[in-house]
């Protein structure tokens, strides 16, 4: 079913509301009309990866979690990620492979988010992680650890390292 009208309620730089009407006299049904993302699961060379913890305004606390940053206009997902790895950690990678897309959140999100995994991360000499952003790495033992004791716990995320297994890039 497709909507008969779509309004924009609402905007910021960073989202839309978007009022979409089925039928008339019905009230709208609002979703988020947001740009698509990235995510990797950033594997050194030591085949350690790389984790990013950040403060979160919408959950008001820190949260661990892979790099992951908006695709700009233009732009690909692999580029988006491979720039956001940098920006993000100061990490940078030989190798990104697309892993596929998903849709975060069907009932309210307009969006996709892309997953990615990267291989032969290293450390840039004299780069400088995001203000904010504290950057460490984990073993695949260690992620998987903090995924079933709740310390890494992005819905999201834990999908891109479930794919990334999937496809036999980590051994978890």
């Amino acid at each position: 079913m497709k909507p008969i009208r779509t309004e924009v309620a609402f905007t910021t730089p960073w989202i839309e509301v978007l009022a979409k009407t089925f039928r008339e006299g019905e009230a709208p049904y609002y979703t988020l009309k947001l740009p698509d993302y990235t995510s990797l699961v950033a594997i050194t060379e030591d085949r350690r990866i790389v984790i990013v913890r950040q403060f979160r305004p919408a959950v008001d606390h820190h949260t661990v979690e892979l790099p992951s940053g908006l695709v700009d206009p233009g732009e690909t997902p692999v580029e988006a990620a491979r720039r956001e790895l940098l920006e993000e950690t100061g990490y940078e990678a030989l190798e990104i492979e697309l892993l596929g897309s998903m849709e975060p959140d069907t009932g309210r999100l307009g969006n996709r988010i892309w997953a990615c995994v990267a291989h032969g991360v290293r450390r840039v000499d004299g780069a400088v992680p995001e203000e904010g952003i504290e950057v460490f790495t984990w073993s695949a033992d260690e992620l998987l650890a903090a995924v079933l004791d709740g310390r890494f716990d992005h819905a999201l995320h834990v999908a891109i390292v479930w794919l990334a297994s999937l496809k036999g890039h980590l051994a978890i």
